[in-house]
C-alpha cells in the first residue's frame, strides 16, 4: 500500500512474522510496542448487492459476499501490519479478527494484536 498524502510506500511488518499465538518459535520477544489494529468498513456496490441477493435466494454460499469478506479481512490485516511497523515492531502476536454490522449492508472488520520486537534465539554452538 502507499501513503496517499506523500505517494510513498508504507512500511509494514513481514506477514511471515505474524501469528495468533503469543510466542514465536526460534525467537525471543525483546520489546512490546502495545496493541495495534487494522480496520476497514465495507459495503457492497449496487451491482454486487443485487447479484448477492438473487444468489442467496437458492440458499447456500454467496460467492459475492465471500469475496467481499475476504477482501475486507485482507485489508484489515495489511493495515494491522502497517500499524505494527509504525510503532516500531517487527512482528505481531496474538492476532484476532472481529466483525460486526454497523449499519444496513455496512460491515466493520477489525484485525488486532500486539506489536513486538523479536530477536533470534541464540543457536547452540556446534563443536
Amino acid at each position: 500500500m502507499k501513503n496517499q498524502a506523500q505517494n510513498q510506500p508504507v512500511r509494514a511488518v513481514d506477514r511471515r512474522f505474524s501469528t495468533t499465538a503469543f510466542k514465536f518459535p526460534g525467537y525471543t520477544i525483546s520489546q512490546s510496542h502495545g496493541v495495534v489494529r487494522g480496520l476497514t468498513v465495507r459495503t457492497p456496490n449496487v451491482g454486487k448487492a443485487v447479484f448477492g441477493a438473487f444468489a442467496s435466494l437458492g440458499g447456500g454460499e454467496s460467492s459475492v459476499y465471500i469475496e467481499m469478506a475476504e477482501k475486507a479481512r485482507e485489508t484489515a490485516f495489511i493495515r494491522l501490519l502497517e500499524h505494527a511497523a509504525a510503532v516500531g515492531g517487527n512482528a505481531v502476536i496474538g492476532i484476532q479478527f472481529t466483525g460486526q454490522e454497523i449499519a444496513e449492508d455496512m460491515t466493520e472488520v477489525m484485525c488486532y494484536g500486539t506489536s513486538v520486537t523479536l530477536v533470534p534465539t541464540q543457536a547452540p554452538q556446534k563443536y
